[in-house]
């Protein structure tokens, strides 16, 4: 059962499911980096698929300036490596699993991967990470 909240709270200072520290989001960025390089994702194309930033942006992520992130830009990340994580189960070799990013396929309506992406819409994401995940066996 609910509990009330005392009215001495502030809603403000509990923790929001799907938050990410600032450890957690600089990992994420770093992450985001190393792995659109191995899937060879233009830094315009990168820009679109983190959700319209600047290709500044990303070259001060490779700087190591990582700065501050949105909530909607936390969650692109965390879907993005979640789709790596399921191609690393779904293929041994790596390289196959970062290959596959641009392989077109029929279940993608014959669009790879970084195509579906790059409609730029959180939703795109979520389809492939889906796909994969039914894939791979789900959870």
């Amino acid at each position: 059962m609910l509990q009330p909240i005392s009215s001495g709270a502030n809603l403000r200072d509990r923790p929001v499911p799907g938050d990410y520290g600032k450890d957690e989001r600089e990992a994420m960025q770093r992450a985001i980096i190393n792995l659109f390089a191995k899937w060879q994702v233009k830094d315009a194309d990168a820009a679109v698929i983190l959700g319209g930033i600047s290709t500044k942006t990303l070259q001060r992520w490779r700087d190591g300036d990582y700065g501050r992130v949105s909530r909607d830009m936390a969650d692109r990340m965390s879907n993005i490596l979640g789709i790596h994580k399921a191609l690393r189960i779904i293929f041994s070799d790596p390289q196959r699993g970062y290959d596959w990013m641009s392989t077109e396929t029929s279940a993608l309506g014959g669009k790879s991967a970084l195509d579906v992406a790059l409609h730029g819409g959180m939703e795109d994401l979520i389809r492939i990470r889906r796909y994969l995940d039914s894939v791979r066996g789900g959870w």
